[in-house]
Parts: C-alpha cells; sequence; structure tokens
C-alpha cells in the first residue's frame, strides 16, 4: 500500500476518533438521556471543551472529502510522488496537531496549523496535475 493511501487509512481512523470524542463530550454535556432521545427539542449550543471538539469535528469533515479525492486521485493516475507523500504527511499530522489545540481553545496556532493541513491538499493536488513537480 502506498503511503498515502496509509495517511488515508490514517485519516479515517482520526475521523471516527473525532466522531467519539465529540459525542461523548456532549452526552457527558446533555446527559447521557439526551443521546439516547430522538434529539427532537431544540438545545443550547455546546459549550467549552464539548464545543470546540464539535466544531473541530465539523472543521475536519469540512476539508477531509477533499483530502480523499485527492489521495484517490494521485493514487489512480498513478502519480504517487515525494510531492504526493509530503502532501498525505502534512495533512494528517496537522489535522493530529490541531485536535487538541481546538480543544484546548489555542487560537492562532491552531489556525496555522490548519493552513499545513490545507497545504498539505494543495500538494497531493499539485501532484495529481503535475506529475513532473
Amino acid at each position: 500500500m502506498s503511503f498515502e493511501l496509509v495517511m488515508l487509512a490514517a485519516s479515517c481512523v482520526l475521523c471516527l476518533i473525532q466522531i467519539i470524542i465529540s459525542s461523548h463530550a456532549a452526552s457527558l454535556q446533555r446527559g447521557y438521556r439526551w443521546t439516547a432521545s430522538s434529539r427532537d427539542a431544540e438545545m443550547p449550543p455546546l459549550t467549552g471543551v464539548a464545543g470546540r471538539l464539535e466544531r473541530a469535528l465539523g472543521n475536519f469533515l469540512e476539508t477531509f472529502p477533499v483530502f480523499v479525492a485527492a489521495v484517490l486521485l494521485v493514487h489512480v493516475l498513478g502519480r504517487e510522488s515525494a510531492l504526493s507523500e509530503w502532501g498525505a504527511g502534512l495533512y494528517l499530522s496537522a489535522r493530529l496537531v490541531y485536535l487538541p489545540l481546538y480543544a484546548a481553545g489555542v487560537p492562532l496556532l491552531r489556525s496555522l496549523v490548519w493552513n499545513v493541513a490545507f497545504v498539505g491538499i494543495v500538494l497531493l493536488l499539485l501532484a495529481s496535475a503535475w506529475p513532473e513537480l
């Protein structure tokens, strides 16, 4: 399996971890009765760490489909290269760092780390479009 596909698989695991910790944090704040309910009633927004974990998950889910598409493009086109490896590695590494930064409420550094993940996606797309890079 290529390095890019390994990074994709690891990113899928990270996605599942984020779903689990976000849902448990929400359940801790709202109660497990709410978790088991139909959730029809309007609830106030989550606050504190639970709110930040929910927003971090939403942020992950905004970039993850583009990352998946970029990795699959590189793989299907046979354009794996040092550039695509850097892109996939940067994306996963930055997303791993981003989660605890967001959960801790660290503002500026968190945004810089988000940009590193974004650059990772751009590198993957460049590798898929221009194999000579």
